[in-house]
């Protein structure tokens, strides 16, 4: 901000006004009476208020915490969305400043309406509009690129007198109508199928409560004239437009509020001059409003880079004389407002500038809206809004846009969009959308962890069983497949936590060490896609990290439920610490998972295959839970899994009914096709059996108990040397297959 900026909250509140009761007001407001009714009319200022009061008090929130510089409202976006949300905002918002200029004087010509008409009568020469908007623009241009904000404010003042006088006469006026007390009709809520159309023509009459804002740059205190001079505004606007459409309604017949587009005229005292000097006046400062803020935010875009050239942010963003005025900017501005001024048609250039305004205050509501959620501690305005009135402003902005055009809308947040993926591509150091959620999802995911645990104390009886599984290991640099292991399980149905384990003390030097890994290690997953959650545990002992590990809160907001220890199956010896901490986990009623890394490579079409024993009657389920869950993941969506039922004779009549059920009841995702029966007296055979039947498998499941490994130590997992990767597992309960 320059440090000869003087403009206090007058300016703010003035450049508000005065664009609030502009243009629309005096061309549009007697046609939405006569079409809609006073209550239809009255609607349409409700809908519109509950759009722009929101968005009112979210930039006076926003610019009590924000040191607020030029640019405005792009100023505040850029600073609470990041630079690339921001800009690509600022262009939207940018297009719809400078088309307004040439709204404005569209509008300000419709001031003429009497000499058009003398000349058509009289010379029978029918002259186009733009025979005045067009040097009207251009003097406006010379005026404000010689004698910059300060000729507009002073220009501004006189205006807003003329303004407020011809209100004056329109409501001290009184007419024939309005004598005769046959208004009632003009109450009645009618052709409620145009309001929304209606409503897009009318609402650039409610825009005009930011136009303040946009002179940030050069205010003595933004944070106190921004919140003041904007609600003032917005408020004061809001009674006058109730106090005109009732007026129109009890003046005019509803013929005459449709037919004559200055039907004010014929209401107020001296309406013949008065009016069409008022609606000169408004339209004329609303237009300087617009010249003054709209180049002021191109400028702040060229200063933050956000054109794709350095030589034309460099020729944007150069200003002139001390107060750093706009000035190649503003040249920028009337170039784009002379085009739309050739082509002359309010209605429609009234509904583009409704569209990308909308978005702005959408976006404006939706910032305050996730700095309230987001409790961030740095966001501390000292004025503040309500959250739900910032949350209805963005919902209703967006719903309206909708139900006006939706076409429009489409075209609208598809420029934008492709502006946003081409800021991020060429600024990616820039915050982007994670910025805006960051503080959000902190609060989502906050509360949910809450609420999840009081559910689980409530009733952990009913709770479904699903994998929350943690592995922690030494080897994270170079192995991959346990990777893949947890990221199977946490795909869609669970969720895995891999501890990398640092051996040592907690120090600076091991905490930088296990920070750098764990940074590889997610920039690796990233690339995979992966959702495994990755952490680092520095630890003396192998057997320490696991203690510290499975005492660690999930943060899925389960608790942890299985804990999956690895090896390589050439490096046997590595049991040996396995096999010591086993029993450590049982002390927490953990389901322990023992994954063999093969170290040939997995042959997904080869299906997972399940082997269940007699002897496994506890682990069973939880072996077909998992082959099920990690079949889900995309590796294995050409795959398939079957389970090998290994029986006595006598027991292969009972299981298949009960698989044959559990089939049925559709409680397993496989045909009997996907279960082979396998009878076998002597367990001595099963290790060779596996062998043979699962040599081309791409993953197996098979059993555990406490006792084998009580008995038979490391050979437990000896002998599947003809098999590929492979999980043991134990289950600590019976699980239940939903």
């Amino acid at each position: 901000m320059s440090s000869n900026s003087k403009l206090g909250t007058a300016p703010v509140f003035f450049t508000a006004i005065s664009t609030i009761l502009g243009a629309i007001l005096f061309l549009r407001f007697g046609y939405a009476v006569g079409s809609l009714g006073f209550f239809g009319a009255l609607l349409i200022v409700l809908l519109g208020h509950l759009i722009t009061i929101p968005t009112a008090l979210a930039i006076s929130e926003i610019a009590t915490n924000t040191r607020v510089e030029g640019g405005g409202e792009y100023f505040i976006i850029s600073r609470s969305f990041g630079l690339n949300i921001g800009a690509t905002i600022g262009f939207a918002l940018y297009l719809s400043q400078a088309i307004s200029v040439a709204f404005y004087v569209i509008a300000f010509t419709e001031a003429f309406e009497p000499v058009f008409s003398w000349l058509s009568q009289t010379f029978d020469l029918n002259l186009p509009r733009q025979v005045i908007s067009v040097p009207s623009l251009l003097i406006l241009g010379v005026l404000i690129l010689k004698k910059g904000a300060n000729i507009g404010l002073k220009a501004l003042y006189i205006i807003v007198a003329i303004l407020f006088v011809s209100l004056a006469l329109f409501f001290l006026g009184s007419t024939d109508f309005f004598a005769s007390g046959d208004y009632g009709s003009n109450f009645d809520f009618k052709n409620s199928k145009n309001f929304y159309t209606i409503f897009a023509i009318c609402f650039p009459a409610f825009t005009g409560m930011t136009a303040g804002v946009g002179l940030s740059g050069d205010l003595k205190e933004p944070k106190k004239s921004i919140p003041r001079g904007t609600i003032w505004g917005t408020l004061i606007g809001m009674v006058m437009y109730v106090l005109v459409i009732y007026k129109l309604s009890i003046s005019a017949s509803a013929e005459e509020l449709t037919s004559v587009q200055l039907s004010m005229a014929n209401i107020a005292i001296f309406g013949s001059i008065i009016i069409p000097l008022g609606l000169g006046a408004s339209t004329i400062s609303s237009a300087i409003g617009s010249v003054l803020v709209a180049p002021r935010t191109l400028q702040a875009l060229a200063n933050d880079k956000s054109f794709p050239s350095a030589k034309l942010n460099h020729f944007l963003s150069k200003g002139k004389g001390a107060a750093n005025e706009p000035y190649n900017a503003s040249l920028i501005t009337l170039l784009i407002a002379v085009v739309f001024v050739l082509a002359g048609n309010v209605n429609f250039v009234a509904e583009i500038i409704s569209m990308f305004f909308m978005i702005t205050y959408g976006a404006l509501c939706l910032i305050s809206f996730l700095n309230h959620f987001g409790a961030s501690p740095s966001y501390r305005p000292s004025f503040k809004s309500k959250w739900y009135l910032s949350l209805m402003g963005f919902v209703l902005s967006i719903w309206v846009m909708f139900k006006i055009n939706a076409g429009y809308t489409i075209a609208a947040y598809s420029f934008i969009i492709a502006i946003y993926l081409y800021l991020n591509k060429v600024h990616k150091n820039r915050g982007g959308l994670q910025k805006i959620f960051l503080g959000a999802l902190f609060q989502i995911n906050r509360r949910i962890h809450v609420f999840i645990q009081n559910m689980r104390n409530e009733s952990p009886e009913k709770e479904e069983w699903r994998p929350s599984a943690i592995c922690i290991s030494p080897n994270s640099l170079e192995r991959t497949k346990i990777f893949d292991l947890m990221s199977w399980l946490s795909y869609k149905h669970g969720f895995g936590t891999y501890f990398h384990h640092l051996k040592g003390y907690y120090s600076k030097a091991t905490k930088a060490e296990a920070d750098a890994i764990t940074h590889r290690l997610i920039e690796r997953q990233k690339l995979d896609g992966d959702n495994l959650y990755i952490a680092s545990m520095i630890s003396p002992s192998y057997t320490t990290a696991i203690a510290q590990s499975i005492q660690t809160p999930s943060i899925s907001g389960m608790e942890n439920n299985t804990i999956i220890f690895e090896y390589m199956r050439k490096n046997p010896g590595e049991l040996n610490s396995i096999l010591d901490n086993i029993n450590l986990t049982r002390a927490g009623n953990y389901d322990v998972c023992v994954f063999c890394d093969s170290g040939k490579n997995t042959r997904y079409n080869g299906g997972i295959h399940v082997w269940v024993r007699a002897i496994d009657f506890k682990n069973a389920n939880l072996m077909i839970l998992l082959g099920i869950i990690i079949l889900a993941h995309p590796d294995w969506k050409k795959s398939h899994i079957k389970i090998f039922n290994v029986c006595a004779s006598e027991s292969i009549e009972s299981n298949k009914l009960e698989i044959k059920q559990l089939i049925q009841d559709g409680r397993l995702p496989i045909t009997l096709n996907n279960v082979e029966i396998i009878p076998i007296e002597e367990e001595t055979n099963i290790k060779t059996t596996i062998n043979q039947r699962s040599a081309d498998a791409g993953f197996c499941i098979i059993g555990f108990r406490g006792e084998q490994l009580k008995k038979q130590g490391i050979e437990l997992f000896n002998g599947f040397d003809s098999i590929g990767d492979t999980l043991f597992v134990n289950s600590s309960r019976i699980q239940e297959i939903e």
